[in-house]
This record gives structure tokens, sequence and C-alpha cells, in this order.
């Protein structure tokens, strides 16, 4: 029976990430002209590309094969703007396959494409298929639903999260939104719905929504504005002007520590519901003191991981101002290295509330319905 019940819940679960991949995107401000195709890069010319120390400054003229598309086959001429950027700048080689834009051109001897990138999404899909088949392999049944996890996660913030707050729906509530559906989604895969499921949900939205209000309030302190986040200028540019930054750099706090919250959240209230199985007359107070003792023996590594994960983000940043002989006092003030400290110990302290929160939810759903005398 609980297998039938878990075979469900997946074809649920397929059946909404299909409902999702399929659900419109808001439409575009700005209308690309072209189509991307897939090409292989036959022969370069570097002659007109200046060195300037590191950097490469110049066009690169290329000869491309189609392997894709109405021209799949032919052989056109494309060219390669570098402009002394190293994270955007890319330089081919023959044999690379590249990303290049099509115009409807079909002239091999007229029509001149713009590459664009080299293609990555063979390799890619590589990746994710062996992860695919090693997380089947290894958790089995478990694993096949943890991929389905897996996939609505990417579909929620994709199909969801990012184009509500695109239209100017609160980002900060619209993630805490994403964040509780998919807690409920996974606590109900990993545990169904029984209590363990239930206090290890209501300990992850209670920590979650603790640091939620402390990153509106010392977003505000801080005057942390959210334009250190990535392509922000190329986002208002597009036209869409109307977007708080800050809101915005509040919902990604709150979505990059989730993970580590539900992971926290269910290792207590697994803990808990194996003390109340060795022992069902235990009060509620004893459940409680075990769920906190549980917490206090993971949280300390948690929050370091978390630390890591997040200082992995911007160790360059780092290495630039100890190159340079900044005072520590200077770059903790700094725009950047505040933001990423806010997005750091906000994230820390909702893993610390979420221990409590679910050692109190675990008492309270595992605790014997009449307390002993």
């Amino acid at each position: 029976m609980k297998r039938l019940g878990d075979s469900v819940a997946v074809l649920l679960l397929a059946c909404l990430c299909v409902a999702l991949w399929r659900a419109p995107s808001p439409p575009a401000l700005v209308v690309r002209e072209g189509t991307a195709r897939r090409a292989r890069v036959l022969t370069v010319d570097d002659s007109n590309i200046e060195l300037h120390g590191v950097m490469k400054f110049g066009t690169q003229h290329l000869t491309v094969g189609m392997l894709g598309g109405p021209n799949s086959g032919k052989t056109f001429r494309a060219v390669n703007e570098l402009r002394a950027q190293m994270d955007l700048d890319k330089h081919f080689a023959p044999g690379d396959e590249a990303v290049v834009i099509e115009r409807g051109g079909e002239n091999p001897d007229t029509d001149t494409l713009v590459a664009r990138d080299h293609w990555r999404l063979g390799w890619a899909l590589t990746l994710f298929l062996c992860f695919c088949a090693l997380l089947c392999l290894f958790g089995g049944w478990t694993g096949m639903k943890a991929l389905f996890s897996f996939v609505l996660s990417c579909l929620v913030v994709w199909k969801g999260v990012i184009p509500l707050a695109l239209r100017g729906w609160p980002a900060s509530w619209t993630s805490f939104a994403a964040v509780c559906l998919l807690s409920a989604v996974i606590m109900y895969l990993v545990a169904g719905f029984t209590r363990k499921g239930v206090a290890a949900f209501l300990g992850t939205a209670l920590g979650i929504l603790a640091g939620l209000g402390m990153a509106h309030a010392f977003g505000r302190l801080m005057h942390i504005n959210g334009a250190t986040m990535p392509y922000v200028q190329t986002l208002l540019y597009s036209g869409y002007e109307f977007l708080n930054l800050q809101d915005i750099f509040i919902g990604a706090t709150v979505l990059a520590s989730s993970g580590a919250v539900m992971d926290l959240a269910m290792d207590i209230a697994s803990g808990v519901e194996e003390v109340a199985r060795h022992n069902p007359t235990l009060p509620r107070r004893e459940l409680l003191l075990s769920g906190v003792r549980i917490g206090r023996s993971v949280v300390g590594t948690m929050t370091t991981t978390l630390l890591l994960a997040y200082s992995g983000g911007y160790i360059t940043l780092l290495m630039a101002f100890a190159a340079q002989g900044t005072h520590p006092a200077d770059f903790l003030n700094s725009t950047l290295v505040s933001a990423e400290l806010v997005k750091t110990i906000i994230g820390s302290f909702s893993l610390v509330l979420v221990a409590p929160f679910t050692a109190f939810a675990s008492a309270v759903v595992f605790a014997p319905r009449k307390e002993p005398a």
C-alpha cells in the first residue's frame, strides 16, 4: 500500500513538473533577432586580435559548419568580438562547437553569423544524466523521488518565482512561498504524510520566516540595496526599472539557505521520532530537550558548511582585497562584502533557529495524547 501511495505521489509530481514546464513565460521586453544554432568551428583567423597584458581585444574571424537547422551542413563565415572582458569574452579554436546566431540568411558567400559562446549543453546533459543514474542507483525508490523533487525545485524557481518577480510581485515573499511549497512536497516525499513530516515542515517554515524578517530588518539597517547581484543593470535597462532590488536580494537569501534548513529540520524531526518510538510515554518536555540536544550536535557543522558554501562564491573578491593589502575594517564595510556578509549570517541565523523550532514542533506532535501523571 505504501509503494502504491508513493507511486501515485511520484506520478502527480511528474504531472506537476510537466505543467510547470509548459506554463507560459512572461513576455520578453527585448526581442532578440535571429535563432541560436549549433555549429562546428572549422578555421580561425586571429590576425585582428590585440593582446593587452592578459586581455584580448579585437575581432576573431571564423569559418563554421552548421550542425542543425535548415542550413545544416553549410559553411558560413562568423565573427567573434573580444572586448577585453574575461568574464564575457570567449576564444574559439578549430574543432570547438559554438553557438551562432542565425538571422535567416541562407547564402554562405554573403551572410556572416555572430558566434555567441561555446556549445556546452551536450556535456551538461551528460553530467546531469550521470547524476540521475547515480542518485537512482544509490537511493533506489527514494532516489527517484529525490530526483523529481530536484526537477520540481528548478521549475518552481524558473517558472514560478522568476516570472512573478518580473511582474512586480514581492520577491522575498514569493521566494518564501516557493520554499514552503517545496518543503511540503519534499517532506511528503521523504517522510510521507506523517507526524515527522509535519514537524519538519513546521520547523522549516518557522526558521525561514525568522530569517526573512531579519533579512528585511538588517538589509535596511546596513543599506544593502541589492545592486551587487550579477546582471542587475542589464535587468534594469531591459525595461524592469520598477523592480525592488533589495527585496530581490532578500528573496535570494531565503532561497540560498532553504536547502540546509530543510536538511536540519528533517534530521531533528527524525531523531525525536526515534526517541518517541522507543519510549512512547516520554512527556513533551523530555522530547523537547531531546530535540534541542540533537540540534546542538548538528548546528555546529551545518553553520560552518553554510559559511564555506557562501565564501566559495566570492573567494576571488577576498583575494583581491588581500593582494591590495586592504585592512579588514575597510573591506568589511564595502558594499560587496557587506551584502555577502548579510546573506551568510542571515542564512546561518535561520539554520540555528530552525533547531529549537523543529524540536518544539516535534515535541508537540510526538507527545503522548495524555501526559503521564
